[in-house]
């Protein structure tokens, strides 16, 4: 069944500001003595086909846009100003849609609250709609990172919904969002869809959510942040958070995927890889290192829990030591790899093997095997022996050598 709510019609209660129970047209004149309070249009519609045409108050989104200030120099493009790294660099966009995909136990929440606490540092409010965990949860977190109580109780809006977002609590949720804040957090966007009787697969349903939840946040200002999970699979994954590619394409602002390479717990110091997997206004990358994977290493995010009762959570840029150092690790893993098939591979052979021979029977690239090749040789794992006709024939040290002439 649609539900259809004609803003012209709306109205609360003068006493406790709750809606009436009544919706005749009267109302908006005010014969009744109650106040007009139009909720947000054009939200209100379980079937996009059924949605009726906007009254005169529309956006008229369809009208050409004045240009004027991409041409003449006023306009000024989107930076991310919203939440920073150690070395000061920002990491959301304001009035953007941005997210953060990762397996579960990444850090997702961390990095998210790590960024809510400097912007309560900043004096800013923050909204919080967590559709996983609870109050005692997040505020827990965020107590044990530091977090003054005061700045807690008096900016940090914590929402967990519990049944689909009606117009009711649309007019609660414009109460925050009147507050002005800079930053919006959506924990658990798969968790929302289903409360709201969505598919995450399928794109129509992501649009619909994005419209509906994400945009009234977004077109109030702060930077709206989705926190989200990516497919099992990492051979899979790409650039994706689980479900339909819509939520990639959607974003207009940044989308982090984050890689755990140390288990967060209580008493450990645990650590996430930060990679940028899209960045709509582009101000991001310059700030990253590139990697091989064409995702661009922004930030390791570390939590050290190691003190009860205290949480040091940072984002740390990127160090082209760490990047050398990475590649020189993936570099030498290779290069073992191949030199181990090389002689597995000469094992099994019949006879001695030529060059050709080997790169036949070990999968890789050319250039690399005949690296493990020589390798093995310099460090006489392998023995070369001339062939016919100027080939190398090579085998194991203990091998008897080929007769002259063999093939």
């Amino acid at each position: 069944m649609t539900t259809q709510l004609d803003p012209t019609r709306f109205c609360v209660h003068p006493v406790n500001g709750r809606p009436c129970d009544m919706t005749e047209a009267t109302h908006a004149g005010g014969q009744l003595g109650h106040h007009f309070t139009p909720p947000t249009a054009d939200l209100w519609h379980d079937d996009e086909a059924e949605r009726e045409p906007e009254s005169q108050a529309s956006r008229r989104s369809w009208r050409a846009q004045d240009l004027s200030s991409f041409v003449d120099g006023t306009h000024k493009p989107a930076l991310p100003t919203v939440g920073a790294r150690a070395d000061g660099v920002g990491v959301l966009y304001p009035g953007r849609m941005n997210s953060i995909a990762a397996e579960s136990e990444a850090g997702k929440t961390w990095l998210a609250l790590v960024l809510v606490l400097q912007e309560l540092n900043r004096g800013n409010h923050v909204v919080y709609q967590d559709f996983e965990d609870e109050a005692a949860g997040v505020v827990g977190r965020l107590l044990n990172m530091g977090a003054d109580i005061g700045d807690v109780l008096e900016r940090f809006h914590y929402i967990r919904p519990e049944e689909p977002l009606s117009a009711v609590d649309l007019m609660d949720l414009g109460e925050v969002l009147r507050l002005r804040p800079t930053l919006a957090v959506v924990d658990g966007v798969t968790e929302g869809m289903s409360l709201h009787g969505l598919n995450i697969n399928d794109n129509k349903d992501v649009a619909v959510f994005g419209r509906r939840i994400l945009r009234p946040l977004q077109e109030a200002g702060p930077a709206v942040l989705t926190l989200d999970h990516v497919v099992k699979s990492a051979d899979s994954r790409g650039r994706y958070a689980i479900g339909g590619v819509h939520k990639l394409n959607g974003l207009n602002g940044v989308m982090y995927l984050m890689e755990n390479v140390k288990p967060f717990g209580i008493g450990v110091k645990g650590k996430s890889r930060v990679r940028v997997a899209k960045d709509r206004p582009g101000r991001l990358r310059k700030e990253s290192l590139p990697h091989e994977s064409g995702l661009y290493w922004f930030a390791d995010l570390v939590v050290d829990a190691t003190e009860p009762g205290l949480v040091e959570a940072v984002l740390y840029a990127p160090n082209e030591t760490g990047l050398d150092a990475a590649r020189a690790a993936r570099e030498d893993a290779e290069g073992s790899r191949l030199q181990q098939e090389v002689v597995a591979a000469i094992q099994r052979a019949p006879g001695p093997l030529t060059t050709r021979d080997i790169e036949d029977r070990v999968k890789g690239r050319g250039a690399d095997i005949r690296a493990a090749t020589a390798a093995l040789v310099d460090a006489k794992r392998i023995v070369v022996d001339p062939g016919p006709r100027g080939s190398k024939l090579h085998r194991l040290p203990d091998e008897a050598a080929p007769e002259e002439g063999a093939a």
